[in-house]
């Protein structure tokens, strides 16, 4: 994930290490994926499971957290899980950190359906966790970019409790075919909020903005923003970003 800073600073500050707390955690037996792990306060209240794109790890979006300015929202635990290794045929069969495999970059490509639900099951322990963890689904968000989002998308929409939202940005929703069968009506009207840079070069814009329009057309509440950006994050959608983190996390 490229983060655009040009002629930028923030309008936050710098993370004041007396208000975090960063743990990374490793896998263990129990099958739930090694993250990294960062409360804004103590005792969370909220959580956000946040899923990396392709080539990235769980540390890729952590300097984000300090620029969210998720005031209002009491504690928020941010997850971010390392997703597992794999050959990837895209990037010539190297292995890669990656959710799911894929063949190609345009809409006939086959899409890799046991990867997809397998990386879906295997977050869905992280969301059950934060629950067992004294959590309620309500609280809890889960984000994604790029493939990260495309299984945010999956997972979330059918996930069986009702979640605070999902932010699906630079990216597209995969298996489609299957979700009015499969969709949960726990999260029928849960929000949704998609980004997508218009010189994309990687997810192209219309997978993006077809993907919103499928949702919006099957009921989903979607708010879509594009950016003059390429694969990447702005100000400008950082800032929209913690707009809608704040408002679904809000405590009062």
């Amino acid at each position: 994930m490229r983060i655009l800073k040009q002629g930028w600073r923030s309008r936050w500050g710098k993370l004041d290490s007396r208000s975090v707390s960063t743990e990374e955690t490793t896998g263990h037996p129990g099958g739930l994926l090694e993250t990294v792990e960062i409360a804004t306060g103590p005792e969370p209240s909220a959580a956000v499971v946040w899923l990396h794109g392709l080539g990235a790890d769980g540390h890729d979006f952590e300097p984000l957290v300090p620029e969210l300015a998720l005031a209002g929202t009491g504690a928020v635990r941010v997850v971010f899980p390392h997703a597992p290794g794999r050959p990837v045929p895209i990037n010539g069969g190297m292995p890669m950190r990656a959710w799911y495999d894929i063949v190609g970059s345009d809409r006939q490509s086959p899409q890799d359906e046991p990867g997809i639900r397998a990386s879906a099951a295997l977050v869905e322990t992280l969301i059950r966790r934060e629950q067992d963890r004294g959590i309620p689904a309500g609280r809890i968000l889960l984000a994604g970019f790029s493939q990260g989002g495309a299984i945010a998308l999956h997972l979330g929409l059918r996930f069986g409790a009702a979640l605070a939202g999902i932010l699906a940005l630079s990216t597209y929703l995969p298996l489609h075919e299957t979700l009015t069968a499969e969709q949960s009506e726990a999260n029928a009207a849960t929000p949704v909020f998609m980004a997508h840079g218009i010189l994309d070069p990687v997810v192209p814009l219309y997978l993006g903005e077809s993907s919103a329009n499928r949702l919006s057309q099957g009921g989903w509440p979607v708010t879509w923003r594009t950016y003059t950006m390429p694969h990447a994050v702005c100000p400008e959608e950082i800032a929209d970003i913690s707009r809608f983190l704040t408002d679904r996390l809000r405590t009062a």
